[in-house]
């Protein structure tokens, strides 16, 4: 499944209550779910260190994949949810300070423009209809820096719809998903005036054979090969990029 053509800003985009959903924790499950976890989490974190622990708001972050590991780091963390639901699994850090959760729509973000240091989202734009606008919403608010994640067609992923079935059948809880070009994201940043400063992908192969293999070891020695050799970072999936606004990279 390609990008889409158009977008359908008034539809309901909820896929966050799913991704906050203890069902889906079960996706990362064991070591080799915490393996590739703390994959995401080292690249985001390295993305981020330039904030000193600044302001982020998390959207569609109910997962807890990375606000839970970003506020333990010392940064100020408001994760937006969908639905009060999808607070539930960070409900160990909103302690009112440096911990927030916020309701609503997560395509008309409630806060003023530039409102925090650095606006993230992840488990979101691939399931969602309108992602341009989340994408616009992303930068509106963010003062220094925009970390999304997406899944790419140029790489192995390329293969991911015809084998949709038979994902659903080894996942069980598996939903589809969009499969961008680069450009594609590139050009909707670029209309909200931003540009990129950093991008990483996160694996070679795909993520439902190493949930398949159910081997930590092995899996993080096939990915560190193929990092080695140049695979991941030209053919690699999911993608994590880091957009700065253009004055800012100027």
């Amino acid at each position: 499944m390609t990008a889409a053509n158009h977008e359908l800003p008034s539809q309901a985009e909820t896929a966050d209550i799913e991704t906050s959903s203890d069902e889906y924790a079960t996706r990362f499950a064991g070591p080799a779910g915490v393996w590739m976890l703390g994959i995401q989490e080292r690249i985001t974190r390295r993305m981020l260190a330039d904030l000193d622990g600044g302001s982020i708001l998390d959207v569609g972050g109910g997962h807890g994949q990375l606000a839970v590991p970003l506020y333990h780091a010392g940064y100020d963390v408001t994760v937006f949810g969908s639905a009060p639901s999808c607070r539930r699994r960070v409900e160990s850090i909103l302690d009112g300070r440096r911990g927030r959760f916020v309701t609503g729509a997560v395509i008309a973000l409630p806060f003023p423009d530039r409102a925090f240091d650095a606006a993230i989202s992840f488990r979101l734009m691939t399931h969602c209809a309108a992602w341009r606008t989340l994408i616009g919403e992303l930068c509106r608010v963010a003062r220094r820096a925009v970390v999304v994640d997406y899944p790419t067609s140029q790489s192995v992923n390329i293969a991911a719809p015809a084998l949709f079935g038979a994902k659903k059948r080894m996942e069980g809880n598996t939903r589809t998903w969009t499969l961008f070009r680069h450009e594609d994201i590139m050009n909707a940043f670029a209309a909200a005036g931003y540009v990129l400063a950093e991008r990483d992908a996160q694996f070679f192969l795909p993520m439902v054979l190493h949930r398949a293999l159910r081997c930590r070891p092995l899996s993080a020695g096939l990915e560190a090969l193929f990092r080695v050799g140049g695979l991941t970072r030209r053919w690699g999936s999911p993608v994590i990029v880091k957009m700065v606004p253009a004055q800012r990279a100027a």
